[in-house]
């Protein structure tokens, strides 16, 4: 099993920043992707970015080029520097690990961002 905490939602004013951080505990070997997804009310949860343990990044949907994904290493915490938010943006932010090709999944709680114009 995997744990994921994060940290970093809150409030923030449109055209601000706000930095999520997630980090992972217990069987971390057991996965190799890490990444954000999220949730706004009434959509489909999805991804904003992802990065492997080597260090690969994808990016999605709307914030891509808003948005940095980067990791303290290999197996070190997850962090999302998102930028230049919009009151689009406000949804529930959940951290994600997994195995690729597999059904090895875990996810956070979830930490609430939301963006007032």
């Amino acid at each position: 099993q995997v744990q994921l905490v994060e940290s970093g939602g809150g409030l923030v004013q449109a055209g601000g920043s706000l930095r999520l951080s997630c980090s992972a505990s217990g069987d971390i070997f057991s996965v190799n992707v890490m990444g954000w997804y999220r949730q706004a009310p009434g959509k489909q949860r999805e991804l904003v970015a992802h990065i492997t343990d080597a260090g690969t990044t994808n990016y999605a949907g709307s914030m891509k080029g808003r948005v940095t994904i980067s990791r303290a290493g290999a197996k070190g915490p997850v962090s999302l520097q998102m930028n230049s938010l919009k009151p689009s943006d406000t949804a529930v932010y959940y951290c994600n690990a997994k195995r690729a090709g597999t059904l090895t999944n875990y996810w956070g709680q979830g930490t609430q961002v939301t963006v007032s114009s």
